[in-house]
């Protein structure tokens, strides 16, 4: 007979969590691991390298600088970013989002120290991944980020508007709104032509249909306009403006910076703000796109600290190789997912291909006109205008701050946007804040209902205070707060008026969960049972007014939505784009006192739990055997692939006591029929009265609890003839646990079994053990 020894390694709720955390490293292929080149990675690589050179320089000319500096960024982008970085499929390379910066920087500094300002950033972001403040980083409020990014592209847009018209950008986005009239009266047609052939081309090429059009989209877009316009230019336009690569032998490297401190660290912290904030959304959005690829194993999650520092890393050498700012990129990220790349391998050969190019084909670059460069990097600047960001700012209500975000950007820059952007955030914040309703209305029965709905804070002090003058004095009162925080004013003057209320022969009854922050009166506060509170099934029940069931189910849903959701939203988006993993099967009883969770300390994609009337398991091929719990469990071993499985009885189990109380006479019916398969629990016990399973050395109370004991022992005999457990068994891949659960001690009990007795020994001690540990 089984002897029971506590251990960790059967912890059902540590083990799962033990080995998940060192199953991946975090830079997603294995960072310890040897750096790996599969053949889809050099397909993905060569896909990337084909999008990224014209990319590159488009970026080059959009802000200025010297053409070589793009194929610089996105080398080193390429390289350095890819093997340090931590979201192994992000690409990195020149900043789409940092052209306005670049431009205005260049225009101010000069290029030499555009270069300095360049590696200064870096090195702010290296101190920034250090400090792990990339989470925080992603904490600015989603309408400002798309509102600055869409501030970034439309002024992209405009500018290179006037290359593909055949002139030359203005030096701000109000100058190029302001020129473009005078631009398109003296157009000419070359430019402007070749300009809409690159844009079709770049519109249609992956709307082509049939066979035909499935081979053609295995060619990045962006290259085939750049082919087909520099094609038909050489034939149709032989004298239109080219690229020219310089000779690298004038290629100049960063100066010590020079010009207003106040400026150059202006300078610094926006090109260290801007490149940071879209690296870091675009290896979300990255991640995103490869856990939704159909084939293959979700990623991890990214490290978005080691991101950080990788980025500044690259940001710090190009600056220091003459190179443009560098950032991770959401479309040369997406076009390595979908071209099959499998880790950062094809990052990194995508950035040697680039500086291959940029040495032995510069002749072959030199045939692309400006105009089609600037028609590419025009379409990225109105890509950036995200139609879908602005319908969800709206439809959270943030619009206003989304327009100011814009604004800013187009009018006064970079750095003032989003300073502008966050300020108007506060505002309407502030404002929420200060909009909550407060009504009172007299009932049928004469009672006083005082509602108020929103936050209560000191703004709202004054209208509190108003509501509570109209309550007649000695009116039985409720005060239902529908509010998720209650600051001390508000507590205090709600405080202040209960007391004289109840002075002047008043009652007052308080409801709802405003104030959960603060020191609530005894009366109304019951901290000692909070979370069960909406649902009061419990005794606190004897100071708080009885709700309807379906006032309780919605009292429960509304405070996850407010107090909860927030908390664990990050955490089951992951869930919902990498599928559930878990790695223990826990089946036990749907007893209302067995909360899995908490008993476990799990959460959510932790266990897979099937639960029914007195924790059995029906074994294979016994008369009119329910299925659905043989279903789960070969789910969960051949599917999923769980690692153990255990089956956990409690004390008080009905199930039990039905079974023993049972009467071989009475009608058959579904609960009886169901109680079949604890029979043999009811026999077992019965055999061996000499010897019974003991906990935690001492005998069972009564023979309720010990069947309760006998049966999760019989359960896993059960468990052992499901072809799928035995199999899984024999390979070794599988463990099985017996667990125990005394709701009147709250005490968690574990059974290891071997062949001397069955003895359940409680695991509460090896729980604090593993915590330390």
């Amino acid at each position: 007979m089984p002897a029971c020894v506590p251990t960790r390694a059967k912890n059902p709720a540590r083990t799962p969590r033990i080995r998940r955390r060192h199953q991946a490293s975090p830079s997603g292929d294995g960072s310890r691991r040897r750096f790996l080149i599969k053949g889809a990675d050099v397909s993905a690589s060569i896909t990337v390298f084909l999008l990224a050179v014209p990319m590159s320089l488009g970026l080059a000319v959009a802000i200025d600088a010297p053409l070589e500096a793009g194929l610089i960024a996105a080398g080193v982008g390429g390289i350095v970013a890819g093997l340090l970085g931590g979201s192994p499929l992000l690409v990195s390379g020149p900043s789409a989002g940092l052209t306005v910066v670049s431009a205005e920087l260049i225009q101010t500094y000069g290029w030499r120290t555009s270069c300095a300002i360049t590696v200064c950033a870096g090195l702010l972001q290296v101190a920034l991944g250090s400090l792990k403040t990339a989470r925080s980083a992603l904490a600015v409020s989603p309408s400002i980020v798309h509102g600055t990014l869409a501030g970034i592209g439309a002024a992209i847009a405009l500018a290179q508007l006037h290359i593909v018209l055949g002139g030359s950008p203005q030096s701000s986005v109000v100058d190029n709104a302001l020129a473009l009239p005078e631009q398109l009266a003296q157009v000419g047609p070359a430019a402007p032509l070749i300009g809409a052939l690159t844009i079709a081309v770049l519109l249609l090429w992956p709307r082509v249909p049939g066979r035909i059009g499935k081979a053609l989209r295995r060619i990045p877009a962006a290259l085939a306009c750049v082919v087909v316009a520099t094609g038909v230019a050489a034939l149709a336009a032989p004298h239109i403006a080219r690229v020219a690569l310089p000779s690298w032998d004038a290629h100049v490297l960063p100066e010590l910076p020079q010009g207003p401190v106040l400026g150059l660290a202006a300078a610094v912290l926006t090109v260290t703000l801007v490149a940071s904030l879209e690296s870091l959304l675009s290896a979300v959005a990255v991640n995103r796109l490869a856990s939704e690829r159909p084939g293959t194993t979700a990623p991890p999650r990214p490290d978005l600290d080691r991101e950080l520092r990788g980025q500044g890393i690259a940001n710090a050498v190009s600056g220091l190789l003459g190179g443009m700012p560098v950032s991770g990129g959401a479309v040369r990220g997406s076009a390595n997912v979908r071209a099959g790349a499998t880790g950062r391998a094809s990052t990194v050969l995508h950035g040697v291909w680039v500086l291959l190019a940029a040495g032995l084909l510069v002749s072959v670059l030199e045939w692309i006109p400006l105009a089609v460069l600037a028609a590419l990097v025009m379409m990225v600047g109105i890509q950036m205008v995200n139609f879908a960001h602005i319908r969800n700012v709206h439809k959270h209500r943030e619009f206003l701050v989304y327009v100011a975000a814009v604004g800013g950007v187009l009018v006064l820059g970079v750095l003032q946007g989003v300073v502008l952007g966050i300020a108007v955030a506060v505002a309407v914040a502030l404002h929420r804040l200060a909009r909550t309703r407060i009504t009172v209305q007299e009932e049928a029965d004469g009672t006083y209902l005082v509602r108020a709905r929103g936050q209560l804070t000191f703004l709202a002090v004054p209208r509190l205070t108003r509501a509570l003058g109209h309550v007649p004095q000695g009116a039985d009162t409720i005060v239902e707060l529908d509010g998720s925080f209650m600051d001390h004013a508000a507590f205090e003057a709600l405080q202040s008026w209960q007391d004289a209320h109840r002075a002047r022969g008043g009652s007052v009854r308080t409801t709802g969960r405003a104030g959960g922050r603060v020191a609530e009166p005894a009366s109304t506060a019951h901290t000692c049972c909070r979370p069960w509170t909406p649902w009061r099934n419990h005794h606190c029940h004897d100071h708080q007014p009885q709700r309807a069931h379906g006032d309780q189910l919605a009292s429960g849903l509304s405070s996850f939505q407010r107090n909860t959701a927030p908390l664990v939203r990050d955490e089951l988006a992951r869930l919902a784009r990498e599928g559930q993993r878990p790695q223990q099967l826990f089946i036990t009883c749907a007893d209302s006192r067995l909360v899995t969770s908490m008993i476990t300390s799990s959460g959510p994609g932790d266990l897979f739990t099937v639960r029914n009337i007195g924790n059995l398991v029906p074994p294979p091929g016994a008369e009119g055997v329910d299925d659905s719990v043989a279903a789960a469990i070969e789910y969960a071993v051949d599917i999923l692939q769980v690692q153990s499985i255990t089956v956990c009885g409690h004390s008080g189990c009905g199930a039990m006591q039905a079974l023993l109380n049972s009467n071989p006479e009475a009608p058959m019916t579904p609960l009886r029929r169901w109680l079949r398969y604890g029979r043999p629990s009811l026999e077992r016990m019965a055999s061996r009265r000499h010897s019974w399973a003991r906990i935690a050395g001492r005998l069972p109370a009564d023979a309720v609890e010990q069947l309760c004991l006998t049966n999760v022992v019989q359960q896993l005999d059960h468990l052992r003839q499901h072809e799928a457990v035995a199999r899984a068994l024999e390979a070794g891949t599988l463990a099985l646990h017996g667990m125990y659960f005394h709701v009147g001690e709250a005490q968690a009990y574990l059974l290891a079994p071997d062949d001397h007795a069955e003895v359940f020994v409680g695991v509460g001690v090896n729980l604090l053990e593993d915590t330390h540990a």
